[in-house]
């Protein structure tokens, strides 16, 4: 035998035995848990020292001929009072079982006891644990015996699912629900509860539609219930911060550091992708990111957001400073987006995905490699720098260029050259590589091999597709001019309003953007006025921006005030076409009581212009409109005096690039100030050209004012108190 051989055995045999004594170690650590627990119960029931309730434990199992562990499993049982099972030996290996979990670390090694230690053998299949969130969504805390894809396809699951009626009712679910995970066989939906409150859920999947019996279904319920534990409480409603709540929504790992430099909260991406750091939250983050704190904290306490791409092992890092020393760290999580690459790249006709390690020498390459150079499946791929043999001789020396630019440059490139398949065919292929480092050391080469033969059809269509797009802007731009016309729109007081309303469009005509805004009387004789803007352009923002508007004015007549309005225009938005997503101001003033009433989604605030002085109106913090189903909209009001103008607008209007939304606002103030209060028509021009964003987006405008005279009844003339107003801020 070999030399290597024999290392192989031996270090074969090595990891045996660590496995084994790893194994031993939980083992005794459950024991421990199960008698520690019934030592506890027997210092209750005799009242005795913990000593002397222990040595009372080891002097009963003598005495019966059990083990310590089997009595202290029946001390329990017969505590607890309410076990379902055949025969003492189902009751014990049940209690080893919950205590076994105890004894675990993290929910994600409970799932793995749970199933092998006992719900294997009542016939689950899989089990599910999902932790409870703040906003209650439901985030996956461990699982075992489900897939890698399913498993990450079910991390995050927003509110109203079949999951959260166990969460609202309080009580298990038993049945076969096609929507859960695992097939079509029977589920168990059951609460974990930690100090009585309800603190996530668990889900046990069988393979047979079988209802159990009762003997299994109290079986399974008292496996679950010690998981709660380990799911720690969930956030109180309206204490998370608002940051966090955004973050809870973003689909990549992210991160929010304190000013202390600690973990304030971590999303359920970052969790799975932190897995092996038990319980980052209040962390400091350079122990959480040791390899990439030293690039992270310079970035943490600057003003603008950074963008440091590969940093200590995260990809694509980037850094958005929130003022007051604290931060939000995104990143990618890079095994699960190579994945991704890969099974898009397999979707795509002659493209193919290549990647090699050079510390092993290992090179993997995807199908669709193989049927471009007319290889074998099973024949070895073949390295980059090892491709000329297969290339024409004439296009050896680019290849020799790009391995430089990679090896030696270290910076990505490409090349086109002919590939020679086994068959004699010829291909023209493009190579697209990037260098894979480690500091400033190559570890690894990445890139994909794309069959370009049939260049000149591909530019055909192009060409065609062009002129298609051409012919598909012109049309957005008619459509959304026809409905948010630029040139002034002057008409009749609206309910005792003055009103005059802009629209300056996207620097760009490709640019289409999504801004409305609307003044409409209502039957009562109230006013709504809204503004909102679609997030992204063309023909989908277009569209959506049509239905949005549409459907506010159809929700208005009912008589609704204006949080409700935004709850209804929220469901309106979940069920369009495309899943937009909006931000909106909707304010309805009410000339009999002179007041205003308003709620924001997501949307720059409401300004108003009183007696020379400029301040922002406070609204409630609502999220944006189509990221969260059943959301609730909350709204302010306040009492309007002769003579105040408001400013309703889109983002377009202030943002600045490099600016921050406070320092735009500040601005506005200024300059609305400066501009004062005369004709409304004057003054929405002097704004429009006063204040410019810079940011290449449509601009909507709103100026609204109580006239000084002939103010409807209940709008009283007066001085205007000095100081700052309810529900006014200065910025």
């Amino acid at each position: 035998m070999s030399r290597d051989a024999n290392t192989d055995d031996a270090l074969a045999a090595a990891v045996s035995a660590l496995t084994a004594e790893i194994a031993g170690l939980h083992d005794d650590r459950a024991r421990r848990r199960l008698l520690d627990l019934a030592t506890g119960v027997l210092v209750d029931q005799l009242r005795v020292t913990p000593a002397e309730a222990a040595d009372h434990l080891l002097e009963l199992a003598v005495s019966t001929g059990l083990s310590a562990g089997d009595l202290a499993a029946d001390i329990l049982n017969a505590a607890a009072k309410s076990l379902v099972a055949e025969a003492p030996a189902d009751a014990r290996r049940i209690r080893r079982a919950t205590a076994a979990v105890l004894a675990t670390d993290t929910a994600g090694e409970a799932a793995v006891t749970l199933l092998d230690g006992g719900l294997r053998r009542i016939g689950v299949r899989t089990l599910y644990l999902w932790r409870r969130t703040g906003t209650d969504c439901l985030a996956l805390a461990g699982q075992a015996g489900a897939g890698p894809q399913e498993a990450r396809h079910w991390q995050w699951v927003p509110p109203d699912t079949p999951l959260h009626r166990v969460l609202w009712e309080g009580a298990a679910w038993w049945g076969v629900d096609d929507w859960l995970p695992g097939g079509t066989g029977t589920r168990a939906v059951l609460p974990l509860r930690r100090h009585g409150h309800i603190v996530g859920v668990a889900l046990c999947v069988w393979d047979t539609a079988q209802a159990p019996d009762d003997r299994v279904r109290r079986t399974a319920e008292l496996l679950c219930e010690p998981c709660g534990a380990l799911l720690g409480e969930p956030d109180p409603p309206g204490t998370r911060a608002a940051e966090a709540v955004l973050l809870e929504l973003a689909t990549g790992p992210a991160v929010l550091l304190g000013a202390d430099g600690r973990l304030e909260y971590v999303n359920p991406a970052a969790r799975t992708a932190l897995g092996a750091v038990r319980s980052p939250v209040g962390r400091s983050a350079a122990e959480v990111f040791p390899y990439a704190w030293s690039a992270l904290a310079p970035a943490a306490d600057r003003t603008e957001p950074r963008r440091l791409g590969h940093v200590g092992g995260l990809d694509d890092v980037r850094v958005l400073p929130l003022g007051r020393g604290r931060a939000a760290v995104l990143w990618e999580a890079a095994a699960l987006r190579s994945e991704a690459l890969t099974r898009v790249l397999g979707r795509l006709e002659r493209v193919g995905y290549f990647e090699e390690d050079l510390l092993t020498g290992a090179t993997r390459w995807s199908q669709e490699t193989y049927t471009l150079f007319g290889m074998d499946r099973d024949a070895p791929p073949v390295p980059l720098a090892r491709l000329g043999a297969r290339l024409h001789p004439e296009d050896v020396p680019l290849l020799e260029g790009l391995l430089a630019s990679l090896g030696e440059g270290r910076r990505g490139d490409r090349a086109l050259v002919r590939a020679i398949r086994a068959d004699g065919g010829v291909r023209h292929v493009r190579i697209a590589a990037e260098p894979l480092l480690s500091g400033a050391a190559l570890t690894g080469l990445t890139g994909v091999y794309q069959d370009v033969s049939a260049q000149h059809h591909n530019e055909l269509a192009l060409s065609a597709a062009q002129e298609d797009a051409t012919a598909r802007a012109r049309f957005v731009l008619q459509l959304q001019r026809a409905i948010v016309p630029e040139a002034p729109l002057t008409a009749e007081p609206a309910g005792g309003l003055d009103v005059a309303v802009r629209y300056r469009p996207a620097s760009q005509d490709y640019l289409v953007g999504g801004d409305w805004y609307d003044v409409l009387v209502l039957p009562d004789g109230r006013v709504l006025v809204a503004v909102g803007d679609i997030a992204g352009h063309g023909i989908d923002a277009a569209t959506s921006m049509v239905v949005l508007r549409n459907a506010l004015r159809g929700l208005a007549v009912t008589g609704a005030g204006p949080g409700r309005l935004m709850t209804w225009l929220n469901e309106v938005t979940l069920g369009t076409r495309g899943g937009p997503t909006a931000t909106a101001v909707c304010a309805v003033y009410d000339p009999v009581a002179g007041s205003l009433r308003w709620a924001g989604a997501g949307h720059p605030p409401v300004l108003l212009l009183r007696e020379g002085r400029a301040r922002i109106l406070d609204a409630p913090h609502n999220i944006l409109l189509g990221a969260v189903a059943g959301a609730d909209y909350e709204e302010a009001s306040l009492a309007l005096l002769p003579g105040d103008t408001l400013l309703l607008y889109t983002d377009g209007f202030v943002e600045r690039r490099h600016v921050s939304m406070d320092r735009s606002l500040a601005a506005l103030r200024r300059a609305a100030q400066r501009v004062g209060a005369g004709p409304v028509e004057s003054m929405a021009d002097a704004l429009l050209s006063a204040v410019t964003g810079d940011t290449d987006d449509d601009t909507s405008l709103v100026v609204v004012r109580v006239p000084r005279t002939g103010a409807g009844p209940g709008v009283a003339a007066g001085p205007v108190a000095a100081g700052p107003h309810p529900g006014v801020r200065e910025p």
